[in-house]
Formats: C-alpha cells, structure tokens, sequence
C-alpha cells in the first residue's frame, strides 16, 4: 500500500520526503475529450500532481438531480491524471469561489430563506453533508492508499477572508472522515495573520495562496504552521479579466523569479493556474467590491497553458525553474498553430424570441427575481401593463427601479428603449408613451466572492413610472440553450422548412447591420477536430453556439474579442454557428481567425 503522511518537514510517500509540484486544471472548464492532452502537458513541464476544485453547482443545479457523466465524470478526469503517472490534489469545497458563478454553490441553497452559506447553520450543513457524501463516493476509493491518485483533500477555501466558524469548519473535517478520506486534509488561505487563524481547523494542515514574495509570505506561513511542510496551495501566476476591463498578464520574469525563490525555500506548490480554460455557458463569475464586475468567458488567466491548451512564454520558463529542482521530461509540446481563418453568412433563423408564456410564466404584483421563479437561464423577459393616463401630460416618463441585477433591455410597445446597466449604477431611463412595457434582463455572472454571494437577481423590489407604482407583472425564463438549438434545427431542417437557408443561399447575409434582439445562424465546412477562434468584434452582445455547443457569451465592451472553439466540437465537413444578439450586429457574420484576441493589456 502506498501512503503519503506530513512529517516534520516535508510530505512523505512511502516515508520518503516528496515535494509537491502541482498545477491547477478544473475539469468543468475544459471539454473533456481535451482532458489527457492538458494533464500531459502539466507532465512534460515537470509537475508531479493536478490539483482540481469541485463546482456543486454544476453537479446539483437542481436539488436531488445529481450529474456526474461526461463533461461532469470528475472520477474519469481523475483516473486520465492516474493514467498520466500524476498525483490529484481535490477541493471540494463547498464554496470554491474560482471565479465561478455563485462560488460554486447551487442557487437553490443559497436562495433558501435565511440560510446562513459557509457556517454551521444546520439548514446549510445538511445538504452539504449530502453533497460531500457524493463527491467523496467518487474520491475515497481514489485515495493513494487504496492504489489511486489522491494525496491531498482541501476544507473549504480560503474561509479565513470569510468567516471564523470553528464549528463549522470542524463539521466539515467530521464529515470527510467519516466518509472515508484517509489522506492528509487541508486549509488554504492568504498568508494574513487573521486569516491564516480564522481559516485553519485542527485535523488539517495549513497552506498559503500568493503570487509574490514568496520568502517573506512563507515565513508568515510558517508563524501560524510550526511544523510539516510549507505549501503554496494556490501559486497565483495569472489573473481573470472582466467586461469592460483589461486583460491582465503578470510579467513571465516576476513570475519565473517568485516560483524559484519558493522552490529554493523548500516548498511545495501548487500552480494557480496551469491551465484556466473557458467559463462556457453562462458559468461566470462576478466581482462586487463597491462595483458589480462580471467576468469574461475565457479564464485564459495569462497560465503557463493558454485558453486552447498550447505553452506560452511562461509555460517554458517555469519548465526551466522546476528543471532546478526536478526532474523534467526530454519532451515539449508543440507550439499553437494558426486556426482556419473564414467567414460565414448569418441570416435571421426561422425562430422567435420567447417572451412571456401566457401558461408557464410567474405573475406577481411587484416583479420577481430569477430565484423566486426558480430561473436555470442567464434570462427573464418581464411585462407589465403601463397605466391608460399615465402618459396625459407628458410624451415621456422616468422609469425607476429599486434595483436591477445586472443588464436590462427596455422596450415599449415592441419599440427599444434603452439599456439599464448594474456595472454603470444605472436604475433608470425615460420611456416614451405606450401600452405595454418589456424589461428582458440578463444575470451577467453570479457574485463569486465577498458578502454578496446568493444575490438574487432579477428586478430588485419595485418598479416606478413617474410616482405611479407599476403592478401586474409577468416573467418568464428565456432558455437560451433551447433557443439555440431550436434555431439550429430549424435550419437543419433544409430550405423547404427554413427561410434561413434560402436567405443563406441567395446571398442576403453579411455585410447587413441587423438589429436585436435576434436569433443569427449560418453553416461553415471544417476539418473535424481542429481548434477554432471566433471574432466577436462585429456583434453587440449576446450568446455564441457551435453545433449546439454552448461556447459562452461575448460583448463589444471588451477586452475580450473572440470564443474558443474547442477542437472535438467542430465536426467534419458541415457545421453550424448560432447567435443570440441582443443588441445590434454590424455585419451579420462570423469570422474565424487564425489565433485569440483577449484584448488590449493592462499599462
């Protein structure tokens, strides 16, 4: 049986000192048919172990329907880092923040009436306990000793920078016990004194999370864990970017420097990231310290492996670092070859924006927010009747809103509006007269971090047109998802069922501006299995499809410019690429280029 112990100083396998050397890969950002190709790559730069968190809320989105298969099989992803000769290092939280939407945790839990996330409130812990079960079920039988990979569990996550629960945390060591785990457990958190006290439980070994100063951060580190090895669980070589921002990159020298000065001081580490990915979907994050940040769709986060998988500038000088310490492969990956550059014709697809559903929508006397409905889309449509006199002695009223979380399009009588903006402080516009009012509202990304986590989304309390209160609202979910794909059966279909292929086929696409909201799709032939980048620069705002695969959303504000197309999903020879624009496309087409656009740098 092999067994990996803390000692004194250092981890033991097999009684052996072992220094870690980790990366991080989240299997739930990476298409998994992509998963050994990462791993590998983590390998050839001379790490020994993939660190990965759980996300809950992709497993359970709703309570009781629990997802483990394909993109989900966290114990496939597990045993590809086993077939590679590497450790596993697992968090599963509960909270994982990562940029995550809502920090992993489902919204049914958070949305719980006064429930009390990351404490030891009993109507919190108990479907926690239910969700540690299952992952454990998955990782137990994984453990290095029982001939499997896992050498490492983590508690919670940086829960010093949250909260001081001591019970709480102790219940969560009470439970992986109990459940199995027989490996070494641990806490991360910033090498603050009052975080490094508040986070830590007894039962589980102290690491730190920081990306400079390395020295001196190790020494605060080693104040607060007297004894056994030091370890950087969270080696910060990167950051996120978010709309409206930059993207941000740290200096490959700095970062080369600070990972030697950790080695040299006899540490372990764990590379944060190795290998970001992409938030797919309508998975990220947000930020809110006094200003609501939504994060883009790629988590490139400027790693060692870039968004599509290929070593950067950094990914060869760490090589080179790790080299000084241990032993590296002979092997390099090849460099990012240049995509397939084209551009393809996109025509209105033979679908309609679903708006509010007489039978399925939510009717309510103020409006409700995404919780309250039990919403799974990024979306709701809102309507309500404006008042008859409303409108007798002007041509146009301030609208007010308590609050809106996060972007909202208005529009009256089937006219736009205007656009209402969270991140800008916006609660307000003026509207012209009319009948009857539509509000379509986006969640741009579920707070990650910080006291907002479980923020409803939605219109916020109520709704003003001038003094008068508007009442008598409806909402209904717009499935995104399903929009998609219903536009790309449409076309499917062929000409004789879609007036989108016949517009394709005479020409009537591309160099059109069309305005949103609306549904685009178009075809393009390709080679099966080769990565591709698609250029959003010519489109306002919305959600981008390849063969029903959701690749994320895009937005003219930048920094980021395209999506990445994982290779396993383009297929060979026909293909079709579906838009949901929900503002305005300069051109109504999609071109691919040759290599990523994330934007401009930070100065």
């Amino acid at each position: 049986m092999t067994t990996f112990e803390i000692g004194d100083t250092d981890f033991l396998l097999d009684g052996e000192p072992h220094r870690i050397l980790s990366g991080t890969i989240h299997y739930f950002r990476v298409h998994p048919d992509q998963w050994r190709d990462r791993v590998r790559k983590a390998r050839l730069m001379g790490l020994n172990t993939i660190e990965t968190y759980i996300a809950w809320n992709a497993h359970e989105p709703v309570r009781g329907r629990w997802e483990q298969t394909g993109a989900l099989d966290v114990g496939a992803f597990l045993d590809i880092v086993a077939d590679e000769g590497m450790h596993a290092i697992v968090r599963p939280g509960p909270y994982i923040c990562a940029e995550w939407h809502n920090g992993g945790l489902p919204v049914w839990l958070t949305r719980m009436r006064d429930v009390r996330p990351r404490s030891s409130d009993p109507r919190y812990l108990e479907p926690v306990v239910d969700y540690l079960r299952r992952v454990y079920d998955i990782v137990t039988p994984r453990q290095i000793d029982r001939d499997g990979t896992v050498v490492l569990v983590q508690i919670e996550n940086e829960y010093g920078a949250y909260g001081s629960d001591v019970a709480y945390l102790a219940e969560l060591v009470r439970i992986t016990r109990e459940a199995g785990i027989t490996v070494p457990l641990t806490t991360v958190d910033q090498p603050q004194p009052h975080m490094l006290r508040d986070g830590s439980t007894p039962g589980a070994h102290l690491t730190a999370s920081f990306g400079s100063r390395s020295a001196e951060r190790l020494a605060t580190l080693r104040r607060h864990q007297p004894t056994g090895p030091l370890m950087c669980s969270e080696f910060w070589n990167g950051w996120f970017d978010w709309w409206g921002g930059v993207h941000h990159t740290t200096a490959t020298a700095a970062s080369a420097r600070d990972l030697d000065e950790l080695l040299a001081a006899g540490a372990s580490v764990n590379l944060y990231m190795f290998h970001g990915g992409t938030n797919f979907g309508a998975t990220a994050g947000a930020n809110d310290k006094g200003r609501y940040k939504p994060l883009v769709t790629s988590y490139d986060y400027d790693a060692p492996l870039d968004e599509s998988g290929h070593p950067t500038e950094k990914y060869h000088a760490f090589r080179e670092v790790i080299s000084r310490y241990a032993p590296v492969p002979d092997e390099l990956p090849p460099a990012r070859p240049a995509a397939p550059e084209m551009t393809v014709a996109l025509a209105p697809a033979g679908v309609r924006m679903p708006w509010i559903d007489p039978v399925a929508s939510a009717r309510s006397v103020r409006p409700t927010t995404f919780d309250e409905i039990d919403a799974l889309t990024p979306v709701v449509a809102y309507e309500t009747d404006l008042p008859d006199d409303a409108f007798l002695d002007a041509d146009a009223l301030p609208l007010v809103f308590d609050e809106v979380r996060d972007l909202a399009w208005v529009s009256v009588d089937d006219r736009p509006v205007g656009r209402i903006s969270r991140t800008l402080g916006e609660r307000a516009l003026a509207i012209p007269a009319g009948r009857r009012l539509r509000v379509v509202v986006e969640d741009q990304g579920r707070v990650n971090y910080g006291s907002r986590l479980g923020e409803a989304k939605g219109l916020i309390g109520s709704a003003r047109l001038g003094a008068t209160e508007l009442t008598g609202w409806a909402a209904t979910p717009v499935d995104v998802d399903a929009l998609a794909s219903a536009a790309a059966s449409s076309f499917l279909a062929g000409p004789e069922a879609s007036d989108v292929a016949a517009s394709v086929s005479a020409g009537e696409t591309g160099a059109a501006s069309l305005a949103g909201p609306i549904v685009l799709v178009g075809e393009f032939d390709a080679v099966g299995g080769v990565d591709l980048f698609l250029d959003t620069a010519v489109w306002g705002k919305g959600f981008a499809f390849v063969n029903g695969f959701p690749l994320g959303r895009y937005w003219q504000v930048g920094p980021q410019r395209t999506l990445y197309v994982p290779g396993p999903v383009v297929r060979d020879g026909r293909n079709v690429v579906v838009v949901i624009e929900w503002e305005q496309v300069v051109a109504a087409e999609a071109r691919f280029v040759a290599e990523p656009g994330l934007g401009p740098l930070e100065e």
